[in-house]
C-alpha cells in the first residue's frame, strides 16, 4: 500500500487583484502544503475568474493529469463563486479542503484581499452542491491551521486506501458470534474493503512451503526476545511458528492489509493450539494488524486506524464497568509494539487446554481513542470514546490454572458517562489507539457518510 498522501492545489483570486499579491500567496501556501513529508502535493497554479475560464480549464487539464487523495482550494482572495465550481465539479466525488488565506498588517493598517468574503460565498455553495469538504481559515497574526489540514488530508487519503484494501479470515463466525459478522455488499460497497476467506486446510497445505531456516531464525528470535514466566517445552514455540508462517505465505500471496483467524473453533478445537504466540508473530513479521475469532468488523477498524494513526492498533474485550472506567483485557495476546517491557508469555491451562502460551505483557499505559466499526440497521457507524488508559489493579479470569495470570489489560477511565458509553457500546471487542485520535477518525466518518457515535 501506497502511504504517501496525494494532493491537488488550486490557488484561487479574483481577476482585478493584482496578480503579484495573488502569486505571492500561492507560493506562501504551496510551499507549508509541500512542507508536509509524507505528501506530494500537484500544483494546477492560479485560477482567476477569467470571462472565457482560461485558467480554470488549464487546472482542470493539469489536475486531470494526476491521481490525487484530496483537492485543497486555496482562497488566496476574493473570487466569484462560479470560476470555482467550474473547476470543482470536475472532481465532485474526491474530498476537498477550502482554506482562505487572510490579510496582513503594513505600517500599522491591515490590508486584505478579502479572503473570507470568498470562502463565505463559497462555503454554502460547496454545501448545496453536496461535496464532501473541510472548512478552514487563516487569522492574521495566529499560525495556520496546517495541522487540522494534514488531518483532513490524512483522513481523504485512508479512505481512498480502502478500496484497494483486501483483508484475509481464516473461517467466518467463530463461536457463531452475531458482532463479528459482515456484510459483504455493504462493505464493498460503502467501506471499500475486500474480504477474503480461506479455509484451515490452507494453512495445513502452505506448511509444506514453509522452510526450516525461516522455522529456526524465528525461533531463535522468540527465545533471545520473549520472557517466559517458566520453562516451557520447545514444541508448541516451532509450532506456532510454522503456523504463523504459512499464513504468512498466504499474507504475502494475496496482499492482505489485515487478517483474523477462527480461535476457538478453529485452533483451539481442531488444531488443540491456542492461536496467542502466532498472532504475535503475525503482527511483528508482516507488520499487519490481527484479530481472532474472526472478527472481519474489527479488523477493517484497526485497517482504518492504521491508515490514519500509523499504529499497529490492538484489539481488546470488556471484561468489567466501574463507576468511571471499563476493564478492558485481551485473552489472547496484544503485538509487541505496545508492550511495556517486551513480549511476556505465561504457560498455562485453560479449560479443556492443557497446553496455552498466554501473552500476559504489560501494555503500554496513556491517552486512547478507542474506536469500533458497527453496521446497524443497515448502516455505518462508527462508535468512539477517549479516555486515559492506565495499569489495572491485579485481577485474573476465572478458570485458569493456579498461579492464574493476570491477562494484557487496561483500565480506561472515560472522559465522559460510563453509562452513555455502556448504552452505545457495540460490540464486546474494541480496536485501541494511543493519543487523542477524534478529529482523525471524525474527519474519516465525515468522508465516508458514518455517523460517529
Amino acid at each position: 500500500m501506497d502511504f504517501m498522501k496525494k494532493v491537488g492545489f488550486v490557488a484561487l483570486g479574483e481577476v482585478n487583484t493584482p496578480i503579484e499579491k495573488l502569486n505571492e500567496k500561492h507560493d506562501m501556501a504551496y510551499k507549508a502544503i509541500c512542507g508536509f513529508e509524507d505528501c506530494e502535493v500537484y500544483d494546477a497554479g492560479l485560477v482567476i475568474d477569467d470571462p472565457k475560464y482560461k485558467t480554470a480549464d488549464a487546472a482542470i487539464k493539469k489536475l486531470k493529469k494526476q491521481e490525487f487523495d484530496v483537492l485543497l482550494l486555496c482562497v488566496c482572495g476574493w473570487i466569484p463563486t462560479h470560476a470555482v465550481i467550474r473547476v470543482t465539479d470536475e472532481f465532485r466525488h474526491t474530498p476537498m479542503i477550502l482554506w482562505g488565506l487572510c490579510g496582513w498588517v503594513e505600517n500599522g493598517i491591515m490590508k486584505t484581499t478579502a479572503e473570507q468574503a470568498g470562502t463565505t460565498a463559497i462555503r454554502p455553495t460547496m454545501q448545496e452542491m453536496h461535496y464532501t469538504f473541510k472548512y478552514f481559515y487563516n487569522v492574521i497574526g495566529e499560525p495556520m491551521p496546517l495541522e487540522g489540514i494534514h488531518k483532513y488530508i490524512t483522513a481523504a487519503h485512508a479512505a481512498k486506501a480502502l478500496r484497494r484494501t483486501h483483508i484475509g479470515t481464516m473461517g467466518y463466525r467463530d463461536m457463531l458470534l452475531y458482532g463479528t459478522m459482515f456484510e459483504g455488499f455493504s462493505m464493498r460497497r460503502d467501506i471499500g474493503v475486500e474480504v477474503e476467506t480461506f479455509e484451515m486446510l490452507e494453512m495445513v497445505q502452505y506448511l509444506k512451503k514453509v522452510k526450516k531456516a525461516e522455522v529456526e531464525k524465528e525461533v531463535e528470535y522468540i527465545k533471545k526476545n520473549w520472557k517466559f514466566n517458566y520453562e516451557c517445552d520447545d514444541e508448541p514455540i516451532y509450532k506456532a511458528v510454522k503456523y504463523a508462517l504459512a499464513i504468512g505465505k498466504k499474507i504475502e500471496e494475496r496482499g492482505w492489509e489485515a487478517v483474523t483467524l477462527n480461535d476457538v473453533d478453529g485452533f483451539k478445537k481442531l488444531c488443540g493450539f491456542p492461536p496467542a504466540p502466532i498472532f504475535v508473530i503475525l503482527m511483528k513479521k508482516y507488520g499487519i494488524p490481527t484479530t481472532p475469532e474472526n472478527d472481519v468488523m474489527g479488523n477493517v477498524t484497526q485497517v482504518i486506524a492504521k491508515l490514519l494513526t500509523g499504529q499497529i492498533s490492538h484489539y481488546m474485550e470488556y471484561y468489567e464497568f466501574t463507576k468511571n472506567s471499563v476493564l478492558i483485557g485481551d485473552p489472547d495476546y496484544v503485538p509487541e509494539a505496545v508492550t511495556d517491557g517486551g513480549v511476556q508469555i505465561h504457560p498455562a491451562a485453560f479449560g479443556l487446554l492443557s497446553t496455552s502460551l498466554v501473552n500476559v505483557s504489560k501494555v503500554k499505559t496513556g491517552r486512547v481513542t478507542n474506536v469500533r466499526l458497527v453496521y446497524t440497521d443497515g448502516k455505518y457507524k462508527l462508535h468512539m470514546y477517549t479516555g486515559e488508559a492506565k495499569t489495572p489493579k491485579p485481577w485474573n479470569e476465572y478458570g485458569w490454572d493456579d498461579p492464574a495470570p493476570q491477562l494484557c489489560s487496561l483500565e480506561v477511565f472515560l472522559d465522559g458517562s460510563v453509562e452513555e458509553f455502556a448504552q452505545k457500546v457495540g460490540c464486546q471487542h474494541v480496536i485501541v489507539t494511543y493519543g487523542d485520535n477524534r478529529e482523525l477518525f471524525e474527519d474519516f466518518a465525515q468522508i465516508l457518510g458514518i455517523e460517529v457515535i
